[in-house]
């Protein structure tokens, strides 16, 4: 009696684990919350830089966290918030000075440039626009360089404004990764070097 009291529990507790099995994997076949950027989807299950490869507006910005040796700290854990530029952006610095940030005996400087562009934490649009209104207007977040950007709002868009007053506009918010967020951004922020 008391073996098939046994097995009878044991039968139970198999469908049980069975069935919660399948709701588990019917929840993980639906379709993630994705954001198109560059033309390639962003899963909120992947990292920051297993998402930006797949872009092809950020090839530019792929290049330079290669050449500083960030894909390892862009993939762990974090939370981080990345102000990201496009290509266009890159583009847009004075020529030659991409090409000159990407050798290797630039490496400490490229760094700079690229973390400077990063916050610790995960910050979403609504985060930022609630810091910006707390701080009447303008707020300043310190990088992961340890050097500052001063967030405002303009035209309904939030600006972001470096330490030589170049500015950025966040043309895509939220979009989401598994250790942060990334905000595309249109232009690329300057440390004071």
């Amino acid at each position: 009696m008391k073996k098939s009291k046994f097995l009878s529990l044991a039968l139970v507790a198999v469908a049980l684990f069975i069935g919660h099995n399948s709701v588990a994997q019917d929840g993980m076949m639906k379709k993630e919350k994705t954001v198109m950027v560059g033309g390639a989807e962003m899963y909120p299950s992947k990292n920051i830089v297993e998402n930006a490869v797949n872009s092809k507006d950020h090839t530019t910005l792929v290049a330079a966290v290669k050449a500083a040796d960030l894909v390892e700290t862009l993939s762990s854990e974090g939370p981080f918030t990345v102000f990201a530029p496009t290509n266009a952006a890159f583009d847009a610095l004075p020529a030659g000075t991409v090409d000159t940030l990407l050798k290797p005996e630039n490496k400490k400087a490229l760094t700079g440039v690229l973390t400077y562009h990063v916050i610790a934490g995960k910050f979403s649009a609504a985060d930022v626009i609630s810091l910006i209104k707390k701080n009447n207007g303008k707020a300043v977040v310190t990088t992961v360089a340890g050097a500052d950007l001063t967030l405002t709002i303009k035209d309904g868009k939030v600006v972001i404004t470096d330490a030589n007053g170049g500015m950025a506009t966040v043309t895509i918010a939220d979009v989401n990764q598994s250790n942060g967020v990334i905000h595309v951004v249109d232009a690329v922020l300057l440390p004071k070097m």
